[in-house]
């Protein structure tokens, strides 16, 4: 029989025992736990998708939000309690904005390229597409009172499981997917826009297709003989139309794609200009990017911190669908397809980051950081914020 002194004497050797003895900490209360939430980055994030109610409030309201959250987070870095297992998530973190980078890059290509390939005169005659959502839509303003009508057209904190990196390189991971599925399937086929007028409000492009569009898609598109014809022989036999000859600027290396973005004369000798200028296209984008990005927003917040202000975000995500389509940014179609892309999309990459997890969690634990490295990688978070603001303000400040 064991006697108490030799139990403690076995307790005090064994250091999981006495671990599994000790007091544990008392997690916060609940209350707490959702005062912070809705005090800090729950207000920031309501506050910023709120700003899209109203296109007054965006413009002035937007820049000051930014300005405010890349302040807080600069002067909360120094203070973070997790800064090393960060500083594990920074490199997975870098390649993901790479990534990201790479396919705003084919997408502002893609955009610019089905804007110009058809010419303004097929902006202009395109008649938009049926769109019952709208239909719908209208039909309520003419039931509903006006007040509502109203409201339906205008319209780093310490509260998230370290690292926050692990959870932002997911988010844009997944971005950069579905933006690379978005540019191909808007790419594949040029739809008319909801907005004849906008490419020539837009964009400076020539008034004739492109010699391929004149080849291959317009002496068929309003005959149906010549479509048939095409059909049963399989083989394009329209001759291209005399045209002025496409202007091409020297590109250097880059001078591949002026067939694809068919410069004119008073748009500048840049390629890098015109994308600058890409602004989302003047075509129907199937599918909607403002709503994938709204969706991923919205599932990585439900994710991270869950609580009633999910449902908040999720309600303005909605509010968001249903002024694309009023408002004729996009047809219903697009919005719907965004919102089901985008869940699946986050349901995919958590799956890929669950069977990577283990790993990771395993090469933590025998990775130490010293304290300059720490303090280093503080210090160039504040930068990298800080600078991200001012690169956004000054480099889209023309569309």
């Amino acid at each position: 029989m064991t006697r108490p002194s030799d139990l403690s004497k076995t307790l005090a050797g064994d250091p999981a025992m006495a671990k599994a003895r000790a007091p544990r900490p008392k997690p916060p209360q609940a209350s707490t736990r959702r005062l912070l939430d809705f005090g800090g980055l729950g207000i920031a994030v309501l506050a910023y998708v709120g700003v899209d109610l109203s296109p007054a409030w965006h413009d002035r309201l937007q820049p000051a939000l930014w300005a405010a959250l890349a302040l807080a987070a600069a002067a909360r870095a120094p203070f973070y309690r997790h800064l090393s297992a960060e500083l594990r998530a920074a490199l997975p973190f870098l390649g993901s904005i790479a990534f990201m980078l790479a396919a705003f890059l084919c997408e502002a290509i893609s955009v610019r390229f089905v804007s110009a390939v058809m010419g303004l005169q097929w902006h202009r005659s395109a008649a938009p597409l049926p769109d019952t959502g709208q239909w719908l839509l209208l039909s309520l303003n003419e039931k509903l009172p006006q007040s509502i009508v109203n409201l339906l057209s205008s319209f780093l904190f310490d509260c998230i499981k370290a690292p926050g990196l692990g959870i932002a390189t997911r988010y844009m991971f997944t971005m950069a997917i579905g933006r690379f599925l978005w540019t191909i399937t808007f790419i594949a086929t040029i739809l008319p826009s909801a907005r004849p007028w906008c490419a020539a409000a837009r964009y400076q492009i020539p008034q004739h297709p492109h010699p391929w569009a004149q080849k291959y898609y317009v002496p068929y598109a309003s005959d149906s003989n010549a479509i048939r014809r095409v059909i049963t022989h399989d083989m394009a036999y329209a001759a291209v139309q005399a045209y002025p000859d496409e202007y091409r600027p020297d590109w250097g290396r880059m001078s591949f794609l002026v067939d694809i973005l068919r410069p004119i004369p008073g748009e500048g000798p840049s390629w890098y200009h015109l994308l600058k200028k890409a602004s989302g296209g003047c075509n129907d984008l199937m599918y909607s990017g403002h709503m994938l990005v709204a969706v991923l927003t919205a599932m990585a917040w439900t994710e991270a911190y869950g609580g009633w202000i999910s449902v908040a975000i999720w309600l303005l995500v909605l509010h968001s669908a249903q002024r694309e389509i009023r408002e004729r940014h996009h047809y219903s179609v697009d919005c719907i397809v965004a919102i089901y892309v985008g869940v699946l999309l986050w349901r995919m990459t958590g799956f890929i980051w669950g069977l990577l997890k283990d790993v990771e969690l395993a090469g933590q634990e025998k990775q130490g950081f010293s304290q300059r490295a720490i303090l280093a990688f503080a210090a160039g978070t504040i930068i990298f914020t800080l600078s991200c603001v001012l690169i956004a303000f000054t480099m889209t400040s023309d569309g």
